[in-house]
Order: C-alpha cells, then sequence, then structure tokens
C-alpha cells in the first residue's frame, strides 16, 4: 500500500541566501523603507519591462494606493471581475468609490470582455482585470471595449514573471500591482509591488505611500539640513516596505524564471498525467504569452465528476493532499450580499467558478514522488 504523505498546496521557496541577505540591513540598522528597497523596485521594474517599480506592504495596500492615485472617489464605479480575492474589490470601496461585478470566463477564469461591455457607465472611472492564477486577462482586448478615460489596474498578484502578447503582466494597462504573500512564486512574507509607465502617476504613489511627504526619508536622512521636516500637502498612507523584505525580495527574483520553468515542467507535466480523466478540465498554457503558474487550478465537471466537487477535496485531504477551491465568487460573500442586494446567480460564470473549482498542489518543493502521489490519488477516485 502506498505511504501517505503530507503535500502541501503551496510552500515558499526560500534557503540560506534569503537568510544571508538580511544581515546588511540588521547590521546597517537601516531596517524601514531604504537602499534595499531600491534595488529591489529597480530590478522588478527591469524584469517587468516597466519605467516604475514601487514597493509596498501587501498588494492590498498596493490597489488602495493605486485607485487613490488614480482619484477614485465617491461616485465612482470601478469594474472587478465577481470571481477574484475579496481585496479586489475591497480596494474600491477603500476609496469611497463603488465596485461594479462582471462576470468572468469558465476556462480562462479572467473577466468576461463582452459582459464588461454591459457594465459600462458614465461613471466608469478604472477597471481591475486580474490575472488570475498567473494567467493575464486580455488586456488588449479590454482596451478596445473602453473608453479612453478610464483607467486600467492591473491586479496582477499572481503573475509576476507573467506576460501577453510579448509585454509583461504591471506593463499592459496603466498600473500594475503585485504581491509578496508565501502562496505566491516569490514571496517577502506580505508586501506588494505597484508598477506602471506613468511618471506623473509614479510621482504621486511614491509621495502617498509615505504619508504623503514631500521628501523622502533618504533626503531627511542623509541631507545637509536636519532640522528639515516634510511638509504634507496630500493624504497618504504608510505602505512602505522594508528593507528586510527588500533584501528577501531582491534574491527571490533573482530566482523568479527559474521557478516559473520548474512550475511550467509540472503543469505540463500535470496536463499529460490528468488527460484521460475526462471530468477534471485542466488549465492550459496561453499561446501569446507567459503564464506564471502561481496556482494550477482545474474544474470538476459536476455533471460527469463521480463525485461532488467538496467531497473529492474532503478525500484528497484524507490521504494528505492539500487542494482548495480556486478562489471566491465576491458577490457570495456576506458583506456584498448584504450591502449591495447581490445574488449567487447575479453571475453564473463566477458562481459556476467558485463552486467547482480545484487548485491542486503545484510549489517549487514538490518532489517527484509528491507529484506521483497526486495524480496517483485523482486516478483513484
Amino acid at each position: 500500500m502506498r505511504e501517505r504523505r503530507k503535500i502541501q498546496i503551496a510552500t515558499p521557496s526560500l534557503g540560506k541566501e534569503e537568510w544571508q541577505a538580511l544581515q546588511e540591513p540588521i547590521e546597517s540598522g537601516w531596517l524601514t523603507q531604504g537602499p534595499k528597497v531600491a534595488a529591489f523596485e529597480k530590478a522588478f521594474a527591469h524584469h517587468h519591462n516597466v519605467k516604475h517599480a514601487l514597493a509596498v506592504t501587501s498588494a492590498t495596500t498596493g490597489l488602495h494606493l493605486s485607485l487613490a492615485a488614480l482619484g477614485i472617489k465617491a461616485g465612482d464605479e470601478v469594474i472587478v471581475p465577481a470571481f477574484t480575492w475579496v481585496a479586489t474589490a475591497n480596494a474600491v470601496i477603500y476609496c469611497g468609490g463603488t465596485p461594479v461585478f462582471t462576470d468572468v470566463d469558465r476556462v480562462t477564469f479572467n473577466l468576461d470582455i463582452q459582459d464588461v461591455e454591459r457594465r459600462i457607465t458614465s461613471r466608469t472611472k478604472a477597471i481591475i482585470p486580474v490575472h488570475l492564477f498567473g494567467l493575464c486577462a486580455d488586456v488588449k482586448a479590454l482596451r478596445a471595449v473602453l473608453r479612453a478615460d478610464i483607467s486600467i489596474v492591473e491586479d496582477a498578484a499572481c503573475a509576476a514573471g507573467a506576460a501577453s502578447h510579448d509585454c509583461s503582466a504591471g506593463g499592459l494597462g496603466d498600473v500594475g500591482v503585485f504581491s509578496f504573500h508565501p502562496r505566491k512564486s516569490i514571496t517577502t512574507g506580505e508586501g506588494g509591488m505597484i508598477t506602471t509607465n506613468n511618471d506623473m502617476l509614479a510621482e504621486r504613489i511614491n509621495q502617498m505611500r509615505n504619508h504623503g511627504a514631500s521628501i523622502s526619508e533618504e533626503e531627511r536622512h542623509h541631507g545637509s539640513r536636519p532640522y528639515l521636516l516634510p511638509d504634507f500637502d496630500v493624504l497618504g498612507f504608510n505602505y512602505r516596505m522594508t528593507d528586510l523584505q527588500g533584501a528577501v525580495g531582491l534574491v527571490q527574483l533573482g530566482k523568479l524564471n527559474k521557478f516559473i520553468d520548474e512550475r511550467a515542467q509540472m503543469a505540463e507535466a500535470y496536463r499529460n498525467a490528468l488527460l484521460d480523466i475526462s471530468w477534471l478540465r485542466l488549465p492550459d498554457e496561453p499561446l501569446d504569452g507567459r503564464h506564471a503558474w502561481q496556482a494550477f487550478v482545474t474544474y470538476v465537471n459536476p455533471d460527469t465528476a463521480p463525485r461532488p466537487r467538496n467531497t473529492i477535496m474532503e478525500v484528497l485531504q484524507q490521504q494528505g493532499i492539500a487542494t482548495r477551491p480556486g478562489t471566491h465568487a465576491v458577490h457570495m460573500l456576506g458583506y456584498y450580499q448584504n450591502n449591495y442586494n447581490l445574488h449567487p446567480q447575479d453571475f453564473p460564470g463566477a458562481y459556476d467558478c467558485a463552486q467547482n473549482s480545484m487548485a491542486i498542489p503545484l510549489h517549487n518543493r514538490m518532489s517527484k514522488e509528491d507529484f506521483t502521489y497526486v495524480v496517483d490519488a485523482l486516478h483513484r477516485l
């Protein structure tokens, strides 16, 4: 009988290099945003072929900050997919705006552009396409149906290193936001990055992430006028990344291409090994870009599967295999149902994906034995 294993849905891949990288900021005493964050930002911008990268405390605060810098306020509408992590919609509310949900494509899990067209009104000021699970939304097709004054804010939380039409995630829209949570391909514990090619927007974001200060911490501490304090002429936030995180992020970024290559190989192996399971739909590699493979999210066909999705997940859990729903349908969550009078079938694609998507283990610390164990368990169902 096969030995029972314990296989996590995701595990961060960190080692001695990350540990050693912490030494310099610890010894220098510069722990908050400083030279390591600046180096991480420069390297991240270069990797994603954008002019500006600005580190923040999380992708959630990055979304909030980006929308605030774009001037989103009460009365403004921002279109968001109904199938995404709740932070995508929450960030709109933080600014006083109104999230307007749109349905998603059941195959890609990304927003349905035809449905987007139906949601646009005179109050629409921005849209947040989500590059879910590392697959870029079709921002080029999206831009074709939008007015020129509607800003595109990429929720690229899952998509570090991804690309579409030879353009990196984070440079497809007006501004992009990435996550470095431990479930992502590279991590700084918590943390995020904002990218943009817009000089004025970058300057505004840079100021607003530091309380709205007119001068940076580096200028204050290294300048010749110790009495100098910044002026504050805009409302800002304390959304700065620490240099400890920046040091780890630099090391992790250097491994990103290797991580994605390994995940892509595993995704291809999954597709080959599970192709004969007719009730399980598998995600594909895009023809016109690069999937970042933050997660390998399948779809359990409720009409042909041997058991309901939740039962399958319970059986796999009993065998030591962690799984998760892809993500949730935000319009089905209590806060949004209660405050926006939403119902599960308002967005049937998002509802279906929430009920039947299933992420299986995919990360850079998976062994060949782990992979074989997962594949065999799925076949035994």
